[in-house]
């Protein structure tokens, strides 16, 4: 039936042959092809674009001004499209705001709740506060013995004397008889001197009874007449003359030992972006810049007399060389060696160094004016005298320089904690018992759960135990009756991030943290919980970042999509989404201009039948990822004796559980293990932290380790992972790759060129004088939507050339500039010919499988792995030294089965050459194709953080608690 299929007809966006699909609804369809084949043109660029057009043109009028530059995908027409929602792979900005929990929405739920149903506590002593009623305070009073006299009190604030003449007169008005003042009962018509100077503590006598039967109407009315003078407070005198005892009751939260009071709590209390709820110092962000030692003194093999001690008057001699007199006079103070390695010298001389001297002066070496004499003064130390500068700094070159030794430190206010003392000390109780190791990887310190956890304590647990936290919160009936509803909320959303695989995070981490895969998963378990039905869902390549073991809840997540009545578009190269998947359908047979075309589609039985099916062959087992001709195995009693190995001793960061694990030298190693296990902790947080600070000096903190033995063995690190080669359309393979240097020179030696007197400047579209002004060389115009996201159009001076009109006419082998731009790379190394310098730099793009994009194809639009690969080729075309260290973060990220062979020849190349590749990937065929494997596991969370097996890929076979080793066993 028409209804049940979204028909395409005509589709020629980017490298789409003019194809013609039909794609059913409700379904799981999987969209699978060689890299560069189209899936992404056919996915997103034509359903998603055109679903996105046409729900603008339901908008209103405002919207509406912008349709006509929205453009229409090439294609010529689409029947039974639903509403399109795109998931795809978003690398969020790096705001400290945003978290897990604030993208969810989940905190604004425990906001809520947290202020409706939480306990509160005084800050200072840890005591819970207390609240009553009217009716609760009448009924404690009743409880008195029968016969008790009682006087019923409202307290009114302090005042002085010259004040109470006008109070008296207005209680006078009111009919009150009588006060209570500074402890004496006295008449209001009495001639009262009190003391004049000091303030007087003023209680209103509102109405004096006996306890016994048929009293507690009048007692109630005497409560209520006294908490309209104090909204808050109202005490009872009980006992006669010189026995007399004050009860003070409150309907406020309040501590009746320390008369601590805590205002009505609102949402906003617990709200780190207000100022009601924010911690004062770091204004709701947790940390401070502060100066860090580690940059200070970065090397501390090097001694004070080889400089280990950085200055940042690096552009001003004469500062510099007070700086460094001053580090002089502080080391002969202390009698300390200025040769001497600067981690061998005492604790105390450091001390000083860092923090100061205090009171003692310090001989300074600088003699004063008119005597001899030197000058003596306490030492300020360089952290104080770093930060007094950059708060006072006029100079913002002073300022950027200051800041290089300058790492955000937790606030010492609130610990990290984002909220104020009198927020965080409102908590809530379950009766699942939370251990203090349960913390999620970003928090390292101790839970204090003896009354409960407060919003931040909650936050600060895995995802997984949060879940079942919750759902035994513990509740009064009458708290359920109106907290019901929020905690089922948090808990369906909870249970959603938890079917995703996300069980091991916790909700305070911060989104920018956050990998590719997990942010479109977070996003996914956003839309589950929405419930939308009838919505056509794609997204790209979820599975991105998941172990084998956990990529089957993933699935499960997208069938369940799909059962709420939606149509579930993939972009996926996993094998066993594809084998799960409704309908596949496959775009080939090769990449770009050799793409675009519909291959195969159908069930994944019926793909695996046709033979003219590359990724059906992969399936069915005909065709397999080859392993390596040879396999380097370390000898054993080189490596494990830590003579050619890179080791990392005692990692504790995160959940790492004091790991030590070995990196043979001149290997290729995988490091593996399910989500959350704590493989991206270990190699980029310890390892590439450590390596490029020991190498570069770079300011990022290396995670917490006991030491890294081995460097002498490279003389370089190179990172190679996902982020991309640039955020804008100026970025591109050609400049990326220093082929467009090479492209801008030939040009400027071309004859027309040169009379017309063009450098190589002239063909950039990064300066003024070639480039097209409007769009200032962009090729397009970037068009702010205010409540949807940013568009980017074509530029309609240019027609998305980025130059001008002179600067095209100069052509080479009759293309000029632009149309060379538009070239994919496998045409302009042919186009330039192969001994050219420029065919150099691009071989090595097509060796890398990227033969398919183009030069100028803008880097904001390259997948992940696209821009991996681009880095991974520009590593190829350096000069190889034999001793470098690559580390790359899951290189098979948009890669098909036929790609992964070529990727695997490239990292086979760079070890072959001497070099020590270290590479996070959960992809079967690689692992299996390691030199050597290091599993960590056995879980993700506080389950992982532990190695479980390290190896060949056949000794992790043999280990019964490797998850991975199973999976191997079973792909094997």
């Amino acid at each position: 039936m028409a209804q049940d299929l979204i028909r395409v007809r005509g589709a020629r966006q980017h490298n789409l042959k003019n194809i013609d699909v039909d794609i059913p609804r409700h379904q799981l369809v999987v969209l699978t092809g060689v890299s560069g084949s189209g899936k992404s043109s056919l996915a997103f660029d034509t359903l998603y674009a055109e679903g996105q057009r046409r729900y603008v043109q339901s908008l209103s009028a405002y919207a509406r001004q912008f349709l006509d530059q929205l453009e229409k995908p090439d294609v010529d027409f689409i029947e039974g499209l639903s509403p399109a929602v795109a998931i795809e792979q978003v690398h969020s900005t790096p705001n400290p705001r945003s978290t897990i929990a604030t993208v969810t929405e989940i905190y604004d739920y425990l906001r809520v709740l947290y202020a409706v149903a939480g306990q509160p506590h005084d800050p200072e002593t840890g005591e819970a506060l207390v609240k009553n009623t009217p009716a609760e305070i009448g009924s404690r009073v009743l409880e008195l013995p029968e016969g008790t006299r009682c006087v019923v009190l409202a307290p009114l604030e302090p005042q002085e004397t010259d004040a109470l003449k006008a109070t008296f007169e207005k209680l006078r008005r009111q009919g009150f008889v009588r006060v209570r003042l500074d402890g004496v009962i006295v008449e209001l018509d009495d001639a009262l001197k009190p003391e004049r100077g000091v303030e007087h503590q003023i209680e209103i006598v509102v109405d004096r009874l006996v306890i016994r039967e048929g009293v507690r109407q009048r007692l109630m009315e005497s409560i209520e007449a006294a908490l309209k003078w104090n909204e808050r407070e109202v005490q009872f005198l009980i006992g006669g003359e010189g026995k007399e005892e004050v009860m003070a009751f409150t309907t406020s939260y309040a501590n009746p030992r320390t008369g601590y009071l805590m205002e009505k709590l609102t949402p906003q209390h617990f709200s780190f972006n207000t100022h009601v709820g924010a911690c004062p110092t770091c204004e709701g962000v947790g940390s401070l810049m502060a100066p860090d030692p580690g940059l200070i003194v970065p090397d501390v093999e090097a001694s004070l007399k080889d400089g280990a001690v950085k200055s940042w008057w690096a552009r001003n001699p004469k500062l510099k060389l007070i700086h460094q007199r001053g580090v002089e006079a502080l080391a002969k103070h202390f009698g300390v060696s200025m040769e001497a390695p600067f981690k061998a010298l005492p604790k105390a001389f450091k001390d000083a160094l860092f923090h100061g001297s205090g009171k003692e002066a310090i001989s300074t070496g600088w003699a004063t004016s008119g005597t001899k004499r030197s000058l003596a003064k306490p030492y300020e130390g360089l952290l104080n005298e770093a930060k007094r500068l950059h708060e006072n700094a006029e100079s913002d070159v002073l300022r950027t320089q200051l800041s290089r030794f300058m790492n955000p430190l937790p606030c010492p206010t609130c610990e990290g904690r984002r909220l104020r003392k009198e927020s965080l000390a409102v908590k809530l109780s379950s009766q699942f018992a939370v251990r203090g190791s349960r913390l999620s990887e970003t928090e390292n310190r101790e839970l204090r759960t003896e009354n409960g956890l407060s919003i931040h304590d909650f936050c600060s647990l895995p995802i997984k135990d949060a879940l079942v936290w919750m759902q035994a919160l513990e509740m009064t009936e009458h708290q359920r009756a109106y907290v019901g509803e929020l905690q089922k909320e948090i808990v369906k959303r909870l249970e959603f991030l938890e079917q995703v695989g996300l069980g091991y995070l916790g909700l305070n981490r911060e989104s920018g943290t956050l990998s590719g895969g997990e942010m479109q998963r977070i996003r996914l378990a956003t839309q589950i919980g929405a419930g939308l039905a009838g919505v056509l869902y794609v997204l790209d390549e979820p599975s991105i970042g998941l172990h084998p073991a956990d990529t089957e809840r993933l699935i499960r997540t997208l069938l369940r999509l799909r059962d709420l009545g939606n149509t579930v578009l993939v972009v996926e190269h996993d094998e066993a989404m594809m084998r799960a998947a409704d309908h596949v359908i496959e775009l080939g047979p090769a990449a770009g201009v050799h793409g675009g075309k519909i291959t195969a589609q159908g069930t994944p039985a019926e793909v695996m039948a046709l033979k003219e099916s590359i990724t059906g062959a992969y399936l069915s087992e005909t065709l397999k990822i080859k392993a390596p001709s040879r396999r380097i195995s370390p000898e054993r009693s080189l490596f494990e004796g830590g003579a050619h190995a890179l080791t990392i001793h005692g990692a504790t960061e995160h959940n790492l559980q004091f790991v030590t694990t070995t990196f043979p030298i001149g290997c290729f190693t995988c490091v593996t293990g399910p989500s959350g296990s704590g493989k991206s902790t270990l190699v980029n947080k310890v390892l590439m932290r450590a390596l490029q600070r020991h190498f570069y000096s770079a300011k990022d903190e290396p995670g917490k380790h006991e030491r890294i033995t081995g460097l002498e063995n490279f003389d370089k690190v190179v990172v190679i992972d996902q982020s991309p080669i640039g955020r804008s359309p100026r970025s591109n393979p050609a400049t990326y790759t220093g082929a467009f240097t090479a492209i801008r020179e030939l040009f400027s030696q071309l004859p027309l060129a040169r009379v017309r007197g063009y450098d190589s400047g002239r063909f950039s579209f990064n300066t003024a004088g070639g480039r097209c002004e409007k769009c200032q060389g962009d090729g397009q115009i970037k068009i702010d939507m205010h409540f949807l996201a940013d568009v980017y159009v074509t530029c309609d001076h240019c027609q998305g050339k980025r130059y001008n009109a002179e600067t095209l006419e100069i052509t080479f082998k009759g293309r000029n500039i632009a149309e060379v731009l538009e070239m994919t790379v496998t045409e302009a190394a042919r186009f330039f010919g192969k001994a050219s310098a420029i065919a150099a730099k691009l071989n090595t793009l097509e060796e890398c499988g990227l033969g398919y994009i183009r030069l100028g194809q803008a880097g904001n639009t390259l997948s992940g792995g696209e821009a991996q690969r681009i880095k991974l080729s520009a590593e190829l075309a350096r000069r190889a030294t034999g001793r470098t260290l690559y580390v790359l973060d899951e290189p098979t990220t948009g890669l098909h089965f036929a790609d992964i062979q070529t990727l695997l020849g490239v990292l086979f190349r760079l070890r072959d050459a001497g070099n020590t590749l270290i590479v996070i990937e959960h992809h079967l065929d690689v692992i299996r194709c390691a030199d050597w494997v290091i599993d960590l596991g056995p879980g993700g969370g506080n389950e992982g953080g532990r190695l479980v097996a390290s190896g060949t890929p056949e000794d992790l076979m043999r280990v019964p608690e490797s998850p991975t080793g199973r999976f191997l066993k079973q792909h094997s």
